[in-house]
């Protein structure tokens, strides 16, 4: 039982002493150990194996049993005195714990003390402040009384002063003094309910009133509106009457501006009535002449006797381009049928030269004038003299050239007078569009007569074919229009003429370059397959001169100049045109006749090529292949297509230099045309025996290897063919040598030789395998029984044993025929 209750308490003290481990871990920090006796989990089997690892150690079992009993003597000893420490623990803390709250109350009281001590010192504080503020606001109160006394003597004597000087006409010193009166009498806004102050106010304003009619009348006085003859010149009084009026209502400036204006240019409008002579469009120079000769007399006269910032001399022609718009608008209307585009446009320079002027002298800051009726909003045009410019000679020379893409030059600020005056002709700019009409029919029926009498153009085999003289002629005729009509109008009118440029470039698409191209038929018949089989075999096809391709070769680099001129033609417009009109212009259409121009020239001048080589594929197809005994050099076919080859293509190319990409073209269609009929009378070669289709194959790789080279034949510089071409040339080719490979297969055993068929073409079509079998020359009745077969194997390739041992059959034929093919690549290469 003793054993049992032992057990328990050791149980109940091991459920005691298991710790959290958070505790466990706080205690670790706290009182650091390396000792296992102090680890949580300690376990005293292995600390004893740690003891006594091996039977030897336990001799000295005697001493490790004294130590641990030491240990846990000096153990006891710790828990001991520590147990005893806490015995008066206790009675310590609550002595401690009445201290403090002793301490607390009397701390308690003194803050008690302190917070009635402050009450009473802020009390004290208020009741002296009190009295320190009634002396503030007394003094603040006094300042406003004595500053506004002060202003209102000012304002009174100010009133009296003025009105004094008034009646005197001391417009200098009421300058001054009426501006410092208007700056006192803002303080007395807030006093106008006084009586005396709103008298006052009231005597300001009748003060500036009859200053303002005074000053108005002695400008009446000096500038009658109806004398003939203007006094001598402007006097100081008039001089200091703008400075007053400056500061008066801004209705008594205007009325002095409107007044004076209407005074200096009323000699205008006698010298220059409608039914004067001098007011038609031929004499529009003495108007501007006019003008600036008053602008030089009002400097001299009246220049000091305006304020700057009134900009007189601006404001003097602005109004004078306003009435001559209005003038010279009604007179055109009148005289509508006497207008003459040489006289319309010497107008217009004129008149665009006048707003340049006007652009250089003024700023142009009185056109948003309220005063002044304002211009509707000017055009977005840059000032006319920019073209006069040598950067405007330099872009004119860049368009010749075809080169619109250069470094564009800062573009200069906007003129403000643009249109000031030229918006008047607008209506009748419909007389230089119909100008324009007739000059561009005339020009190309030029073009055209040129054309028939000098011939086409001289061969060129350095430089890359000519573009036509007149194409450059025609887009720098069209540069100067469309920079003539900018200056005239941005407008509908740019339209039109926009409409007259596209009309006249699809004329000379038409006229010019599709009516010159050399004609693919003669007065024998056309260049037709059918007609060329039908010649005799040693007979040459009819082919175009040497002075017809580099023709058609010019034509093709004119059409070429042409469609990227009139990209960037089309991008000027749009620059020139107002921005609610620029989806208006669209040459997309004109672009795309020179782009069918281009494509018309190379099929010329791939037929050329094509219908020179029939004959010699016609006379391959005749042939007797049969009949052939041993494998020589090419055949003479094979001779007489690189010699075509060879004359046309140097000369396309040499004439082609400068539009590389459309050579490339040729060659791609060429070969897209060539390779099919070189096949389709490779088929037309039957029967062939096996040494047959060797030389067929031998002269199929010559053609391959002379096709591969065809963009660089006879030329000194060797470049490598694009790879778009060698792709078609490749693939084109490979499937001819194939066909020779099959017809040169034995057709014994059938599986064999079909799936051959299969693997080298890869055609699912009957027709081809047809005839294959006929360039094999088989009889009916064995192609019969082939044909069946073939389409049983179309579905799907072989599978299974029997496909992999009709594959094993097939295995032997493709080594008989390399080893042939190398054969046919070494006498090749001996020959080369």
């Amino acid at each position: 039982m003793m054993e049992e209750e032992e057990l328990e308490f050791v149980e109940e003290l091991e459920a005691v002493l298991q710790l959290t481990p958070d505790v466990q871990l706080a205690i670790e920090q706290v009182f650091p150990s390396q000792d296992p006796l102090d680890r949580a989990d300690f376990n005293a089997v292995e600390y004893i194996n740690t003891l006594f690892p091996t039977e030897q150690s336990l001799a000295n079992i005697d001493e490790v049993v004294n130590k641990i009993r030491l240990k846990i003597r000096r153990l006891d000893d710790n828990i001991r005195t520590v147990v005893r420490g806490q015995t008066n623990v206790g009675q310590d803390g609550r002595q401690a714990l009445e201290e403090a709250q002793k301490a607390i109350q009397q701390l308690f009281g003194k803050i008690k003390d302190i917070k009635d001590k402050a009450e009473k010192s802020e009390q004290m504080v208020k009741e002296i402040t009190r009295d320190i503020k009634q002396l503030d606001h007394a003094k603040r109160h006094l300042t406003t009384s004595i500053t506004t006394l002060n202003h209102l003597h000012m304002l009174a004597g100010g009133v009296d002063s003025l009105e004094a000087m008034t009646r005197r006409r001391q417009y200098g010193e009421v300058a001054n003094l009426l501006q410092g009166v208007m700056n006192v009498l803002e303080h007395f806004h807030k006093y106008m309910g006084i009586p005396q102050i709103r008298q006052l106010s009231e005597r300001v304003k009748a003060a500036q009133t009859e200053l303002g009619q005074q000053i108005l009348a002695d400008f009446e006085e000096a500038f009658p509106s109806q004398g003939t003859k203007r006094p001598g010149g402007p006097s100081n009084v008039l001089r200091d009457a703008c400075q007053v009026a400056n500061i008066l209502d801004p209705r008594i400036k205007q009325e002095i501006i409107k007044k004076f204006i209407k005074q200096h240019l009323s000699e205008y409008l006698v010298l220059f009535q409608e039914n004067q002579d001098v007011a038609w469009l031929d004499k529009i120079d003495r108007r501007y002449a006019w003008i600036k000769r008053q602008l030089v007399d009002y400097e001299e006269k009246y220049g000091r006797m305006f304020p700057r910032e009134w900009y007189m001399a601006e404001r003097i022609a602005v109004e004078f381009c306003h009435i001559t718009r209005t003038e010279l608008a009604k007179i055109m209307r009148t005289r509508a049928k006497e207008i003459e585009v040489k006289l319309l446009l010497f107008a217009i320079q004129r008149t665009t030269n006048f707003e340049g002027f006007l652009a250089k002298r003024f700023s142009g800051c009185t056109l948003t004038d309220g005063m002044l009726k304002k211009l509707e909003s000017p055009p977005a045009s840059t000032n006319p003299f920019l073209e006069d410019e040598p950067g405007a000679e330099m872009e004119e020379l860049a368009m010749e050239k075809g080169d619109l893409e250069q470094p564009k030059k800062p573009k200069a600020p906007d003129n403000p007078f643009h249109g000031i005056v030229s918006k008047c002709f607008e209506p009748h700019l419909y007389v230089y569009i119909e100008s324009q009409d007739k000059n561009l029919g005339e020009l190309i029926d030029r073009f055209v007569a040129d054309f028939k009498a000098q011939g086409p153009p001289k061969p060129n085999t350095d430089e890359g074919g000519a573009v036509l003289p007149s194409c450059a002629d025609l887009f720098v005729y069209y540069k100067k229009c469309m920079v003539q009509c900018s200056q005239l109008s941005t407008g509908e009118p740019m339209i039109a003429l926009t409409t007259i440029f596209q009309k006249y470039l699809r004329e000379y698409a038409w006229k010019i370059l599709s009516g010159n191209l050399p004609k693919t038929t003669s007065s024998s018949g056309g260049l037709t397959i059918s007609s060329l089989l039908k010649e005799k075999e040693g007979s040459e096809a009819a082919k175009f001169t040497l002075e017809e391709l580099c023709l058609i070769c010019s034509i093709l680099s004119t059409a070429e100049y042409c469609l990227a001129t009139t990209q960037q033609l089309e991008e000027k417009l749009k620059e020139k045109v107002d921005v609610s009109l620029i989806e208006r212009i669209n040459l997309t259409g004109e672009m795309d006749t020179f782009s069918t121009v281009i494509s018309s020239s190379i099929q010329l001048l791939v037929q050329d090529l094509d219908a020179a080589c029939d004959p010699a594929l016609t006379a391959m197809s005749k042939m007797q292949w049969q009949n052939v005994e041993h494998v020589g050099d090419q055949s003479p076919y094979v001779t007489s297509v690189i010699l075509h080859i060879k004359q046309n293509v140097p000369i396309i190319r040499d004439n082609l230099a400068s539009t590389r990409k459309y050579f490339t073209q040729f060659c791609i269609k060429f070969a897209n045309s060539f390779i099919p009929k070189f096949i389709t009378h490779l088929f037309k070669c039957k029967p062939i025996s096996m040494v047959g289709a060797e030389q067929l194959l031998l002269d199929t790789h010559s053609l391959k290897m002379v096709l591969l080279d065809l963009p660089s034949i006879g030329s000194q510089v060797v470049r490598k063919a694009p790879a778009s071409y060698t792709k078609i040339v490749v693939k084109g080719m490979t499937r001819a040598e194939m066909i020779l490979k099959v017809v040169m297969a034995p057709h014994e055993p059938l599986v064999v030789f079909v799936d051959n068929y299969i693997k080298l073409l890869t055609d699912c079509n009957t027709e081809t395998f047809q005839k294959i079998l006929d360039m094999k020359g088989l009889k009916r009745s064995e192609q019969s029984s082939m044909l069946e077969l073939f389409r049983q194997r179309l579905p799907a390739p072989p599978s299974g044993p029997e496909g992999s041992s009709s594959l094993s059959l097939l295995a032997p034929t493709p080594e008989q025929e390399s080893s042939r093919i190398r054969k046919l690549e070494k006498l090749i290469k001996k020959r080369l």
